[in-house]
C-alpha cells in the first residue's frame, strides 16, 4: 500500500477547520447544529473529537465531505482547508476528485451503511474504479487485496459474498476497506466501533492504528467513548451544543481537564478501584439546536455557573501555563477544585 498524507511531513497541518457553521432549516427555525468550531489535525496524527450524541461530532464529519444534505442543511460559514486547499471554495467535480480519493469516511452503522443488494467486493471496486481509473478485473482484484489487509478470512471467496452473509464485525472490517483502498490521506472514522461488541470493538480500533503506521496517514475519530479515545488520539477535542469546548493533547486532557464538561466527562467513568459507589452524572441534557442558551452554552447544567456565564460567551483561548491546550470557560479556577 502507498503512503500518502498530502505530499506533508509528519507533524504539519493537513486539515485546518476555523469557525465552521453548519446550519439545518427546520420548523422551529434554524438549528445551528455546528456552530463556530475551529480545530487542526496534523498529518500522521490522531485528533479524537468527543462528546454526547447531539454535540455536533457528525455534523462537523459530514461538512468536511460536504454530504450535509440541502435543502434542508447548509455551512452559513468558516472555513475547510485541506493540504493547503480551500475544500468550500472547489466546484462539485473538483471536490469530488478529493471525497472518498484523498480523504475518505467510516460511516455510522456497518450494518446499514453498505447496499444490501451489492456484493462487498463490488462495492470496494466501485470506489477504485471511479477515482483510480482500473478496469473491472483490475479492481476486483484490489478489493481482494482490501478484504485481505482487514484481515478477513478467505478474501477470494468473501469478495463475493452479501452484506447480510456478514457478520457486523465483518461489515465494519468491509467499510474500512473500503475507505481505505485509494490509500486516502486522512480517514475520518465516524463512530467506528458503535453496535460491536468488545473484543470486536478492539480489533477494530487495533486495525485502525495498524493500517495508520504502515501508511502514515492521518484520522479524525468521532466517538462518545473516552476509552477510545485514550487509546488511540494523540489530540482530543471535546465538543458540546455545536462548538469546541476544549482543545488539548491526550495526555494533558486526561491528566489535567480544565472545563467542567470535559471533567464531567471524566467523572463519570466506572472507576473499577471504588466498586458500589454511584456513578457521577451531568445533570440535564445537551440543548436543542434551535434553542441554545445565551452566553455558555454548557451553562444550564454547570455547577460553577454565575451571571457572567449567561451574559457573555467564553472564547475558546490557549492557557497560559500549558501550551496547545485550550478551554473556553469563565471559570478556569474555580473548575481546578471540581
Amino acid at each position: 500500500m502507498s503512503e500518502r498524507n498530502g505530499g506533508m511531513k509528519r507533524g504539519e497541518v493537513l486539515l485546518e477547520v476555523t469557525d465552521l457553521r453548519t446550519h439545518f432549516r427546520g420548523e422551529e427555525g434554524v438549528a445551528k447544529a455546528v456552530d463556530g468550531v475551529s480545530f487542526k489535525l496534523l498529518s500522521g496524527e490522531t485528533l479524537g473529537v468527543v462528546g454526547e450524541s447531539g454535540c455536533g461530532k457528525s455534523v462537523t464529519a459530514m461538512s468536511i465531505m460536504q454530504l450535509v444534505p440541502q435543502p434542508p442543511g447548509f455551512i452559513a460559514g468558516g472555513s475547510i482547508r485541506f493540504a493547503g486547499r480551500d475544500l468550500l471554495s472547489m466546484s462539485i467535480d473538483e471536490f469530488r476528485r478529493i471525497r472518498g480519493n484523498e480523504i475518505a469516511m467510516i460511516f455510522q452503522e456497518p450494518m446499514t451503511a453498505l447496499n444490501p443488494v451489492y456484493r462487498v467486493g463490488e462495492q470496494i471496486a466501485e470506489a477504485v474504479r471511479l477515482h483510480q481509473g482500473l478496469d473491472r478485473e483490475a479492481s476486483r482484484a484490489r478489493a481482494i487485496e482490501m478484504l485481505d489487509l482487514v484481515k478477513i478470512p478467505s478474501p477470494e471467496k468473501r469478495v463475493d459474498d452479501y452484506p447480510h452473509q456478514m457478520s457486523g464485525g465483518m461489515r465494519q472490517r468491509v467499510m474500512i476497506a473500503m475507505a481505505m483502498s485509494c490509500g486516502p490521506s486522512l480517514l475520518i472514522a465516524d463512530e467506528p466501533t458503535t453496535a460491536l461488541d468488545v473484543t470486536v470493538q478492539a480489533q477494530i480500533l487495533d486495525l485502525i492504528r495498524g493500517l495508520q503506521q504502515e501508511t502514515g496517514m492521518s484520522v479524525l475519530l468521532i466517538t462518545h467513548d473516552l476509552g477510545v479515545v485514550a487509546e488511540v488520539s494523540d489530540h482530543v477535542a471535546v465538543m458540546y451544543a455545536g462548538k469546541v469546548v476544549e482543545y488539548a493533547a491526550v495526555a494533558d486532557l486526561f491528566a489535567q481537564p480544565r472545563h467542567p464538561y470535559t471533567i464531567g466527562l471524566l467523572k463519570s467513568l466506572p472507576d473499577l478501584a471504588a466498586p458500589g459507589e454511584r456513578l457521577h452524572t451531568i445533570p440535564g441534557t445537551v440543548p436543542s439546536a434551535f434553542h441554545f442558551p445565551s452566553g455558555c452554552r454548557f451553562r444550564t447544567r454547570c455547577p460553577l455557573a454565575s451571571a457572567e456565564c449567561a451574559e457573555r460567551e467564553p472564547p475558546l483561548d490557549e492557557l497560559p501555563d500549558v501550551g496547545g491546550h485550550s478551554v473556553a470557560c469563565h471559570h478556569l479556577k474555580e473548575a481546578e477544585a471540581l
